[in-house]
């Protein structure tokens, strides 16, 4: 059953690091508002910084939806759960921030990932710290197998540069602002350092 711990270290961060997606819920203030739920891949984009601080690096997409909500009010879960192996889930309740790319803690947090990892497309990296830190049973969660990363959101933006970047982020309807009216990305999208 059910168990939560202190820290992230041991069993909980191999089993964090060894997950190929996750997932990450935030919410508005505002009681008529839109939670988010968003799947993260692209391998190497997440890192267990240290026994209570995760980051993962935030690319360009659709929306910026956990970004606004961050920026409100910093809370965030993040979710993994066991497709292969024992059934197990782990959440991560937090305070989260966005740190965009003019911030001078960008380019340090963007080291702690692998070269690879890093690419076009990169709008934020989201610091998450931990409140709370749990885990649970996965005897509901289906068996499924991993066969490989999608190139397809690496491809299309490795083929823009970084003004056609800009310009993809500025064009968005929900990248500036949220689709409950928060502000998002902050806009014109500043250059990577």
């Amino acid at each position: 059953m059910g168990k939560t711990y202190e820290r992230i270290d041991g069993r909980l961060r191999s089993f964090i690091e060894a997950q190929p997606v996750f997932f990450t819920a935030t919410a508005p203030l505002a009681a008529d508002g839109h939670v988010n739920l968003s799947p993260k891949g692209r391998a190497g984009t997440l890192a267990v910084l240290d026994e209570l601080t995760l980051a993962y690096l935030d690319f360009g997409g659709s929306h910026a939806e956990t970004i606004a909500h961050l920026r409100e009010n910093g809370r965030i879960t993040l979710m993994w759960c066991a497709f292969t192996g024992p059934p197990t889930v782990v959440r991560v309740h937090g305070r989260g921030e966005p740190v965009f790319r003019d911030d001078p803690r960008f380019a340090e947090l963007v080291a702690r990932f692998p070269a690879d990892a890093d690419g076009s497309g990169l709008r934020a990296v989201v610091l998450v710290h931990a409140d709370r830190v749990s885990d649970s049973c996965g005897f509901a969660v289906p068996f499924m197998d991993y066969r490989e990363d999608r190139a397809l959101h690496a491809d299309y933006f490795g083929r823009k540069s970084e003004p056609e970047f800009a310009d993809y982020c500025a064009g968005k309807e929900y990248v500036g602002v949220s689709v409950d009216g928060l502000p998002g990305l902050p806009l014109p999208l500043p250059p990577r350092p």
